[in-house]
């Protein structure tokens, strides 16, 4: 079975789960007061929100191949409510991204590449997959 089988919410959740198995994949305290982006109101509510956006990143890297932080930022961010003004689109939080990538470094499940980003480990690979299956 393959990952594009799978719905994105229920590959997410599943790969969720398995990375709150993984000791270096940690929330930092900061995460529960930090919005996620520019365009956003208020800091996200979910208490495993980290996990999952780490699950997100990790599947952006497997179904793009190498990706870098600036497209990802570009991935997470939104349309941001300037009141009067029409609204304009904004970037995610680059921190929150990166930080989730050094952690995914540190797991082994992704390495960089020089110019170009980051991609998945074999590891990465197989830990994705076998979720899916």
């Amino acid at each position: 079975m393959s990952i594009y089988n799978l719905g994105h919410r229920e590959l997410n959740n599943k790969l969720a789960d398995a990375l709150k198995k993984i000791p270096e994949i940690t929330a930092p305290e900061w995460s529960f007061f930090v919005k996620s982006s520019v365009a956003r109101e208020r800091p996200p509510f979910e208490e495993d929100f980290w996990h999952k956006r780490a699950a997100s990143i990790l599947r952006q890297l497997y179904i793009q191949r190498d990706i870098g932080v600036n497209k990802l930022k570009a991935r997470y961010g939104g349309r941001k409510n300037r009141g009067q003004r029409p609204s304009k689109y904004k970037k995610g939080s680059g921190k929150i991204i990166r930080l989730i990538l050094q952690q995914a470094e540190k797991a082994g499940l992704v390495e960089k590449v020089e110019k170009r980003g980051r991609k998945l480990t074999e590891k990465g690979k197989s830990l994705i997959e076998g979720v899916a299956n």
